[in-house]
């Protein structure tokens, strides 16, 4: 059986890294810092913050992860410091992942509503059968199907889909696995595969379907998406969201990894994934006010104010690069330039694709229809400008909201819709495009959605004989 890229020997394979010695299992709390504890008011917004943190690294020679221990400590110190009580554990086999996963499931369901939640593992990752597998500690990457299936974790059921909805707060998920696809060396038809995010969750992955996520041979240094998570986290201010936050580590992944002077890194240059169906702005700070010891940061100018609300309220993407780039020049300094630079990557993203011939989007399609109901108009209006922003699933539910009206302009905006977020990266948008084209007797182009949808990491899972529910 041929030998995978996995995260540790792809990089082994162009620079020859060395090899490290196991790490015993272990399993440990770590409270809140002084600087992140929680304020006496427990039942304010976001205080209450529970973080689980698995780190596997005790793999079989040449598949060992030597940087997982830092990647776990360091990790653990940065988000103890925004006020989580944070649990870390390392190189759990199979049976231990799968208890330690369930035991944070029920204290996240015991957590109250408002509670924000995050779960961290890094190791290997796998995809078997549509699913994403992390890989029990002592497990060899190179098994046969069926040993890996017995010796992982179904991302999707085990943790994604157990988790209760969290539309008051946040649900966080970081994956920092390669997630390789295993259809030449196992004969699985189906190797890759994205995920949509549960209500109120941000996923996270370190790297795209099928691609590996590089660790360095050092145990002395963290992965690329790690550190750059933990620099973030400790450097952001106060008020940045983490929905923000983690677009901020995507970007910096990328620009390190395409600018390292080792070729080999710029080979391997990741393009993390993001999944975002966050209904509140979480901010990294359990509270806003000043820290002890920490001076505030000046407050914004009258004008400063009021061109950062317009950008916060817009949905057009034309017009958001434009007041972005007003605001960036006029404001180099504002607390508030880096989220704005997300959001101006983000327009510029959205102009792209809306140049596509294919994609039938125009000015008009950005304002809802009057017809929308009431109940759906908050979250309908949110979504509309993160769509501006470049927010591949934002678009997906724009694009079902216009589905469940019969008008025929309805249904030519679900395609519109459905055909911009597949352009900014949405796989499960694009095959859900084509069994639209299918439905409506038009193959050519129902296989070219489809044929998008794999191209960027979806593929439907047997059971539902490619049918998605």
């Amino acid at each position: 059986m041929p030998q995978l890229p996995g995260r540790r020997s792809a990089l082994q394979t162009l620079l020859g890294l060395a090899g490290m010695v196991s790490v015993p299992p272990l399993v440990f709390r770590l409270p809140p810092t002084q600087a992140g504890s929680l304020p006496s008011d427990s039942a304010a917004p976001y205080t209450h913050r529970l973080a689980l943190l698995i780190g596997n690294g005790d793999y079989p020679v040449p598949h060992d992860l030597p940087p997982i221990h830092k990647n776990v400590m360091d990790l653990g110190e940065a988000l103890a410091f925004r006020g989580f009580d944070v649990t870390q554990a390392m190189n759990l086999d199979e049976s231990s992942l799968q208890t330690t996963v369930n035991e944070f499931v029920k204290r996240v369901e015991q957590a109250p509503p408002n509670a924000v939640t995050l779960f961290y593992y890094a190791g290997h990752g796998l995809q078997v059968d549509s699913n994403n597998l992390l890989l029990g500690s002592g497990a060899n990457p190179t098994a046969p199907r069926r040993d890996l299936l017995a010796r992982s974790l179904v991302l999707q059921q085990t943790l994604l889909a157990a988790l209760p909805p969290r539309p008051q707060a946040l649900n966080i998920t970081v994956i920092d696995a390669c997630r390789t696809d295993l259809r030449h060396a196992l004969g699985d038809g189906e190797g890759l595969n994205q995920v949509e995010a549960p209500l109120g969750s941000l996923v996270c992955f370190s790297t795209g379907a099928g691609k590996p996520a590089v660790s360095p041979a050092s145990a002395d240094q963290n992965t690329f998406y790690t550190g750059a998570l933990v620099k973030l986290l400790r450097e952001s201010a106060a008020h940045i969201t983490f929905n923000d936050l983690f677009r901020m580590v995507k970007q910096d992944v990328e620009n390190t990894m395409l600018k390292h002077p080792l070729a080999a890194i710029r080979r391997l240059a990741q393009t993390p994934f993001i999944a975002d169906n966050a209904r509140a702005q979480v901010p990294l700070a359990v509270h806003l006010s000043a820290l002890p010891g920490v001076s505030a940061p000046p407050p914004m100018l009258p004008q400063e104010e009021a061109d950062w609300n317009a950008i916060q309220s817009t949905q057009w993407p034309v017009d958001l690069l434009r007041l972005c780039q007003a605001f960036l020049a006029s404001y180099p300094n504002s607390i508030q330039a880096r989220s704005v630079m997300v959001y101006q990557a983000g327009a510029q993203q959205a102009l792209s694709v809306l140049r596509h011939k294919e994609v039938k989007l125009f000015r008009t399609s950005f304002v809802l229809p009057q017809s929308m109901p009431s109940e759906l108009l908050v979250d309908a209006t949110a979504d509309l400008v993160r769509a501006a922003r470049g927010d591949k699933d934002a678009a997906a539910r724009i694009a079902r909201l216009h589905r469940e009206m019969d008008a025929e302009q309805g249904q030519l905006r679900y395609v519109g819709w459905l055909q911009y977020a597949g352009g900014l990266g949405n796989g499960i948008a694009s095959y859900e495009l084509a069994l639209y084209y299918r439905e409506a007797a038009q193959p050519l182009l129902a296989a070219q959605a489809e044929a998008r949808a794999r191209h960027l990491g979806y593929t439907p899972p047997r059971a539902l004989g490619h049918a998605r529910k």
